[in-house]
This record gives structure tokens, C-alpha cells and sequence, in this order.
């Protein structure tokens, strides 16, 4: 019931339950004790709104994005409560003392002094915004001066709401024991302190403290572009639960041949990119982007279909790439978007035959076998178990857009697998580890990833107290006290270097102070691969486990595991590479058979009904090699699927790269050789009528012109821009 309350009311835990509950009656009781009037009743209701307030806020819960939604956001709640004690003062008889009209004035004039503070942080805010957002970049030829300190401007709303305390406990106190005094000195507190607030802020709006302007910011950026030449671009736009696509790309960018150079779109989504050494440039604005000096860049790649692609994708001097973001069965993975790039680049030869079975309309000499880089990472088979007892990973795929049964098992086999895994009849370790889409369209896949969850952790609990496992437990015990300990060294570091430049810099002093720096790179490396150590080794081997959130890994879960289950997606591509034995599960029931024919990542797996009844098969297959009949299958289907082990995914890869920047100065060269050799039209007569003769040849230069240089408009530049790259070919 419980849980329930929690779901329909958008909280993420019993204390935020609690807190919403205390929250939503504390208003009424405020108003009941007003009315009463009983000041001391007041006062204690008047806190618990306080209190539950800023619990909500601190812990970001949605129920308070909905109040404001429907008219009862924090400024009208902060109102209620200060009407309120206007209210108790006058049921109190004091209508008529000097404490009353003290009270009055004190919070007209706290509330006069809103505005002010609103539009100074407001202005501070955007003055201090940049056009851009980069890392790695050099703005030297800029300045731009520190932020203003965090504490004046992080939640700088709610924090000059809260300076009505001293006068709400003054005023309350002075009612109570009739020292009116109490009550003048807390208003004047409250008044002192929003006149300092809005003091404090004035200085930050000279001309000094301000960002430079967006053409000087943006000059620089195109001097740097000038200086750096990027060969290479990786370009990435998305959603803010997106930034695994781009963040699996990162070493590969890092060790591609070239110039790399990082273009995102959205700004939200710098913060959550992984740490890199590759410049990184965030052009949220259309045309600020499409007049950046790209003219070194020969080859641009793309890990996902989404509309801001065209901003890039008019520019016909590189060449345009579809690389994904993962290698899978999906309809994504045949999607016919992928006729507006020039190449599109699959790991093996599954990828090739899937366009041609899908007959989208890409042609097969524009496919590119380029194998997977990003799964160097992943640990091949050794053909035993890492621990005494296997460790299964169940990672479904989330629900989708639509409600076709066949893209998540989750919804009809989830809570099935994680069952027939958790009372196994020998003892398995699960891993569960959702995607982080989950839940994000499907209320119901949100109930039923949050009831796997609880089934996980009453298991774990469970195991904790049977005496199998205490002996176990007893010889870690210090061990894993040592990996905490060690986990929290880790993390107090890595975050010392999370940010480079002073605690509290804003997203344009990030910018100025986040260049590369090979030694604080090498360190960071070094600590995640100690993190990822440490917190293995914090818990049992024996431990159920849910891993959320980007750390650990997907392939370090690989790596943890003996074997996997899964849905269609990428990950059943990638876990493949690491030879360990699998289950898919046929969500939409089509029958093994025709399971196998359309997908073909499920060719070498235990195949799974919605009842997991075969999950015994799987368990066989890890606990004894032979066991296993699907071992050669799975080998075969390795090379099919990703590509041949040499040469390795990275030279095929930079190889891919090398062959695509060679057609884009190729193509160059010929258009500006075939401008050269233009002659220029005659004028025309200023005798001859207006019939449209030599208006083609004018015509005719001016495309010529803007097939050169980008930003000169073509007599049909919505047509060219609407093409995309289809005028490149």
C-alpha cells in the first residue's frame, strides 16, 4: 500500500511520502490554529511546513514541480503562510497594536524586494551565459571573469523566501508573550537581510564580472577552430537520459587518427559527458553553429537519428557517417534515415545484410564493416565460473515508443526471470541492471522495474541472514570494510577532480579553466579502474546486486557476470563478444524458429518464453562446458556480428576514417577545380528586354559559390538545406 502512495504521488522514497503528507495537511492545520486562534499550535504547524518544504526541495521531488504547476509554487506558499499570521494577529484582538501593522508592512515590503532580487539573478544569470559551452578548447583570446559565488545564486529564490524567518518567529513570539520588541527586531532582521541579499548581487552586473558578448565569444572559438583544424567530428544531440550514446564513444574519439573534436547541442548534457581529452564544443544555437569555420573538418559522425542532425548535415565539404550507438536487431538499427549519410558503418556483416533485407533504400557500397572499438573492454570467456557460485546479469532493454510486446521483456517476463534466477535450485548471483530509458514513457514498466528491484533486495536480505552464507560473510567482513573505505578515498578524489578550476565556477568558468591536462587524465583513468576494483569487492560475491546510474559500467557488469539475459538490443550484440553463454526472451511469442529468422543476435541463445521456463538450460550451460551445445555457434556468430578479431575494430575503424576523408578532399578538390575553370557570364545588354537570358549563368555561380563556402545562400538555399547531403553524393 505503501509503494502504491509512493507511486500516485510522484515521490522517490517513504521519507519524501512522509514529508509531502506533513507538507500538504501542515497548511490547513496552519489556518485551522489560526482561526482557533492558538498561537503555540500555530507555530508547531508553521514549522512542519517549513521542514517538509525544504526536505521536498532538497531532495528534487517531482511533487513539488507539480505544485507550482497548478498555481501553489513556493512564492504562494511562503504568501499563504505570512496571510496566515496576519490572520492569527487579528483573531489574537491585536488589529489594532502597533505589532500588527508592523507585521503588514514588514512582508509587503520582503515581498517589494522579490522583484528586485528575481531580476538581478535573472540578469546575472544571463549575462554570465555563454553561447557556447566547450572543454578541452582554449578561449584565451576572451576573457571571462570568475563566477559569482554559488551560495548567491544556487536556489537563490528559495533561499530569499527563507529570510522571512526571523520575522515569522519574532512576530510569533511577540504575540505569545506580548513583548512587541521580539517581534520589531525580527522584521527588521527579515528587511536587513533581503536589502544585504539584493546588495550583494548589485556588483556582479558591472561591465567587469559580465561574459563577453556572443560574437566575441563565438570569433574566438572560430580562432581556435583555425588554429586546431579538427579533421574528425563526432556530433551528438539528444535527450538528457541520452548521454550513454555519445559517452560510449569518447575513447574511440580519443584514439581515432587526426584531429577529433567533440560537437553537442544541448547544454544539459556537457555535465553528464564522461571525462575526455578530446576538445568538446556545445553550440546550442542553430545558426551560431551552422556559421562555425568547420572547413578542415572531412569526416562527421553521428550516433544517433535526431533532428538537429541537418545543422551539420548541410555543411558539403565532409562527409557524414551513421555510427550508432550500438550494433542490434532493433528497427532502429535498419532506420531509413540512414539514406541521408554518405557511409553508414556496421561492426560486421549482420549489419550489411539487415539494410539489405530491410530494402530502406541505402545501397550496399555505402556500408562499412568497422567492427566495435568500444568492446576492448570486455573479458572473453575463460569457460569456468569468476566465483564459487555463477553470477547471471539480466539487462532488458527499455520499452520503446510503442507498446509492441516484442521491444522489452520486462513488462511480461521480467519479474518471471528474476524469480526462476532468485530460487534457482543451485545458488545464482543476480545482477540486475535496467536501461536507463526505463520507465520514462511506461508507467507500467516503472512499477515493474521498481518490483524487481524490491525483489532483489529482499533476496539479498534474505541471503544475509541464512546460514549458508554467514561463514562467507564472517571471512569478507574486513576485506569489504577495506573496499568502502577505499571506494570513499576514490570518490572524495575523483571528485576533487571532477571540475577543474575553484569549487562553485559556473558553466562559463568551467569553459575558461577546462583545458586538457595529460596528468590529471592519466589520474582519473587510474582512479576508476580502482573504483571499479573497490566496489566489487565491497559486497559478497554472493550478493544480489541492482546497478544503476553510470557507474559501474555495462561491460564491467559483463565482466562480473558468467552469463547474461536480455531482450533484442545492442547489449545481447555486445555481451556476444565476450563468448559467454545467454538467453533472449521472445517477448512477443513468435516461436523459437521465427525468433531466430528475424533477429539474428539470438542464433546462438537460450530462448526464452515469457514464463522463462527454460532459464535451467542457460544455468546448465554456465555451470558445465559441456553442457553447453550453443558454445560454436556463439563463436561463429562472434564474427558474424561484430567483425573478424584482426585486424582489431580500431585499425578498421581509423582505416574507415583515413578512406572517407580521402573521398571528402577528393570531392573538394573537384568542385573548387571546376569553379576555377568557370568562366564568368557576360553582362547582359541593357537594351535587351527582360527575358531571362544569362540569369541561369548568374544562377549557376552563385550555387557554384555556395557549394564552396556554406554560408553564402544559394538562389535555393532551403532546397539545398532540405536535401542535406543527398547533393554531396
Amino acid at each position: 500500500m505503501i509503494s502504491t502512495a509512493i507511486r500516485l504521488a510522484r515521490v522517490g522514497s517513504r521519507a519524501e511520502l512522509l514529508a509531502a503528507i506533513l507538507m500538504m495537511l501542515g497548511y490547513p492545520c496552519v489556518m485551522v490554529a489560526a482561526l482557533l486562534p492558538d498561537i503555540w499550535f500555530f507555530a508547531a504547524a508553521t514549522a512542519v511546513t517549513y521542514l517538509a518544504d525544504w526536505y521536498l526541495h532538497q531532495r528534487g521531488s517531482y511533487l513539488i514541480n507539480r505544485l507550482g504547476k497548478v498555481r501553489a509554487g513556493l512564492p504562494i506558499r511562503f504568501l499563504l503562510r505570512q496571510l496566515m499570521i496576519i490572520l492569527l494577529l487579528a483573531r489574537l484582538d491585536l488589529a489594532e497594536e502597533p505589532l500588527f501593522y508592523a507585521a503588514v508592512a514588514c512582508f509587503l515590503l520582503f515581498y517589494g524586494l522579490q522583484a528586485p532580487h528575481g531580476a538581478l539573478t535573472t540578469l546575472i544569470r544571463l549575462r554570465r551565459s555563454l553561447p557556447i559551452v566547450t572543454r578541452n578548447v582554449d578561449l584565451h583570446a576572451v576573457r571571462i571573469p570568475d563566477a559569482p559565488p554559488r551560495a548567491l545564486l544556487h536556489r537563490a529564490s528559495e533561499k530569499m523566501l527563507h529570510l522571512d524567518l526571523p520575522a515569522v518567529a519574532g512576530v510569533l513570539i511577540a504575540a505569545g508573550t506580548g513583548e512587541d520588541f521580539i517581534g520589531y527586531i525580527g522584521a527588521a532582521v527579515t528587511l536587513a537581510l533581503a536589502v544585504g541579499y539584493n546588495a550583494l548581487l548589485v556588483p556582479y552586473l558591472r561591465r567587469s564580472r559580465r561574459a563577453p558578448s556572443a560574437p566575441a565569444v563565438l570569433k574566438a572559438l572560430d580562432t581556435w577552430l583555425g588554429e586546431y583544424q579538427p579533421t574528425v567530428v563526432l556530433y551528438f544531440s539528444g535527450s538528457s537520459e541520452s548521454a550513454y550514446q555519445g559517452n560510449m564513444w569518447l575513447d574511440t574519439m580519443a584514439a581515432v587518427e587526426g584531429r577529433p573534436l567533440i560537437v553537442m547541442r544541448e547544454r544539459n548534457l556537457v555535465p553528464q559527458l564522461a571525462d575526455t581529452s578530446v576538445p568538446v564544443v556545445c553550440v546550442p544555437g542553430g545558426t551560431h553553429l551552422m556559421n562555425l569555420d568547420l572547413s578542415t573538418v572531412r569526416v562527421c559522425l553521428y550516433p544517433a537519428n535526431v533532428g538537429k542532425n541537418i545543422h551539420m548535415l548541410r555543411v558539403p565539404t565532409m562527409k557524414h557517417v551513421f555510427i550508432g550507438h550500438g550494433d542490434s536487431d532493433k528497427l532502429a538499427s535498419v532506420n531509413p534515415y540512414s539514406k541521408v549519410y554518405d557511409e553508414v558503418w556496421t561492426a560486421g556483416r549482420a549489419g550489411r545484410d539487415r539494410y539489405a533485407l530491410a530494402d530502406v533504400g541505402i545501397r550496399d557500397e555505402d556500408i562499412v564493416e568497422v567492427g566495435r572499438p568500444q568492446l576492448a573492454p570486455i573479458e572473453s570467456w575463460t569457460g569456468t565460473t569468476k566465483n564459487p557460485i555463477p553470477t547471471v546479469l539480466y539487462a532488458p532493454t527499455w520499452e520503446g515508443w510503442d507498446d509492441n510486446p516484442g521491444n522489452t521483456s520486462l513488462l511480461l517476463a521480467g519479474e518471471n526471470i528474476v524469480r526462476r534466477l532468485l530460487n534457482a535450485d543451485s545458488p545464482v548471483r543476480v545482477i540486475y541492471k535496467p536501461h536507463p530509458f526505463t520507465g520514462i514513457r511506461s508507467a507500467k514498466a516503472k512499477a515493474v522495474n521498481a518490483r524487481i528491484k524490491a525483489m532483489v533486495a529482499r533476496s539479498t536480505q534474505d541471503r544475509a541472514a541464512d546460514p549458508r552464507w554467514a561463514k562467507e560473510a564472517s571471512a569478507a567482513a574486513e576485506g569489504q570494510r577495506a573496499a568502502k573505505a577505499e571506494l570513499a578515498r576514490v570518490e572524495a578524489r575523483l571528485a576533487e577532480l571532477a571540475k577543474p578550476g575553484r569549487a562553485g565556477g559556473d558553466e562559463s568558468e568551467e569553459s575558461r579553466v577546462a583545458l586538457a591536462d595529460p596528468a590529471r587524465q592519466a589520474e582519473i583513468a587510474t582512479l576508476r579502474a580502482e573504483w571499479n576494483d573497490a566496489y566489487w569487492r565491497s559486497f559478497g560475491w554472493w550478493e544480489h546486486k541492482t546497478v544503476t546510474g553510470s557507474q559501474p559500467k555495462l561491460y564491467d557488469c559483463f565482466n562480473q557476470s558468467d552469463a547474461m539475459v536480455s531482450d533484442i538490443s545492442s547489449v545481447v550484440s555486445d555481451f556476444i563478444a565476450s563468448g559467454k553463454p545467454y538467453a533472449v526472451t521472445d517477448s512477443a511469442e513468435l516461436g523459437a524458429e521465427e525468433f531466430k529468422r528475424q533477429n539474428t543476435a539470438v542464433r546462438a541463445a537460450v530462448i526464452l518464453s515469457n514464463d522463462a521456463e527454460k532459464i535451467d538450460e542457460l544455468l546448465r550451460a554456465v555451470a558445465d562446458p559441456a553442457a553447453d551445445p550453443l558454445a560454436e555457434a556463439r563463436h561463429e556468430l562472434k564474427t558474424y556480428l561484430l567483425g573478424p578479431d584482426e585486424p582489431t575494430s580500431m585499425e578498421q575503424f581509423n582505416a574507415a576514417v583515413q578512406a572517407l576523408s580521402a573521398k571528402a578532399e577528393a570531392r573538394n578538390a573537384g568542385v573548387a577545380q571546376r569553379i576555377g575553370g568557370q568562366q564568368p557570364a557576360p553582362l547582359p545588354d541593357p537594351e535587351a528586354t527582360s527575358s531571362g537570358a544569362g540569369d541561369g549563368a548568374a544562377e549557376l555561380v552563385a550555387e557554384a559559390e555556395a557549394a564552396v563556402d556554406p554560408d553564402v545562400p544559394s538562389p535555393d538555399a532551403d532546397a539545398e538545406i532540405g536535401a542535406g547531403p543527398s547533393a554531396i553524393r
